[in-house]
């Protein structure tokens, strides 16, 4: 058990927060626990390419399952983020080497792609506000790089908000072609000052909406966290922002707090809340929506893109 008067170093600047209480887990929260051969291989091999996964270090209630499967959530630009946001797990700091990135991790996650035979794959990163592209180019290198080695292999990103990138850096990202184009609003805008302080509502919401302007056949998709603080209607003026920017995808999930420095968990919204959650969504259009307590932006993404595309190939039948 991690000795709570020990200061954490993966988050240094949640040191000086008092400590919020972390509640038990009501009985629909359970996951699987990490084990077993197929899990073994999967961690293998992301060991062996020397690659990062959002699976570990965000602390995915899910991985036990999804590493069974031989599903992994690569990410890239390494481990350390330049935000600080109060509800992630990723450790925080400044990188080791300023504005200079993996050249070789393209390549990498390529192969790592290979050996698993992904049918689809989900590469997400660290946000890099020291890098003057946000690491754009980097996305765009690894989707070209997954591309060449499994063609078959369909590609979806969960990006940073490329807040602070040069001009242009969007467009490099789109115009290598992901099937699935993600960034997270995490949560409603009038919880962003505590929650997610380096961010800007507005501004995510529209890089969703201009990755649509630049290429309607990509998918858009953005998901939130629920039990922050936020209300029913809050969650509903959130919907309805996202289907006024195109946004094809919701995923809502529960928050669960990392640690007690981390943002003091609210309340656990039950089942039936987040039935009445996913039936809203899709009354306002979205084309796919996976709203339960455990879902994540990644969790059973594959199949959730084969249903996307079906739900995309009716709707135009219908027209």
């Amino acid at each position: 058990m991690r000795d709570l008067n020990i200061p954490d170093q993966r988050h240094p600047e949640k040191n000086h927060r008092a400590d919020n209480p972390q509640p038990k887990k009501p009985k629909w929260i359970r996951v699987r626990a990490p084990g077993g051969k197929e899990y073994a291989e999967t961690h293998k091999i992301m060991r062996d390419n020397g690659l990062t996964t959002v699976c570990e270090e965000a602390g995915c209630p899910n991985v036990g399952e999804c590493w069974s499967a031989g599903h992994a959530t690569m990410m890239i630009m390494g481990e350390i983020c330049t935000r600080g946001c109060s509800f992630c797990n990723i450790a925080t700091g400044k990188p080791e080497t300023p504005g200079v990135l993996d050249a070789f991790e393209p390549g990498k996650v390529a192969q790592a792609v290979s050996k698993l035979g992904l049918n689809h794959v989900v590469i997400t990163s660290v946000d890099r506000d020291d890098v003057a592209d946000g690491g754009a180019e980097h996305f765009a290198q690894t989707i070209r790089a997954v591309r060449h080695q499994s063609p078959q292999t369909t590609i979806e990103i969960l990006t940073p908000d490329f807040l602070h990138a040069e001009n242009g850096a969007l467009e490099v990202v789109v115009d290598a072609k992901p099937d699935v184009f993600n960034h997270n609003l995490e949560t409603v805008p009038g919880l962003y000052p505590t929650v997610r302080a380096g961010a800007r509502y507005f501004h995510s919401l529209r890089l969703l909406q201009r990755v649509k302007e630049l290429d309607p056949t990509i998918f858009t998709k953005s998901g939130i966290m629920v039990g922050l603080g936020e209300n029913a209607q809050e969650v509903r003026q959130v919907m309805d922002d996202m289907r006024a920017a195109d946004i094809d995808f919701l995923t809502i999930g529960q928050y669960l707090q990392p640690t007690p420095k981390h943002h003091t968990l609210d309340r656990f919204v039950t089942p039936e809340e987040f039935s009445a959650y996913e039936k809203a969504a899709y009354g306002k259009g979205f084309l796919m929506v996976s709203a339960t307590p455990l879902t994540r932006s990644s969790y059973h993404a594959g199949d959730d893109f084969a249903r996307l595309r079906s739900a995309r190939m009716e709707k135009l039948g219908q027209i």
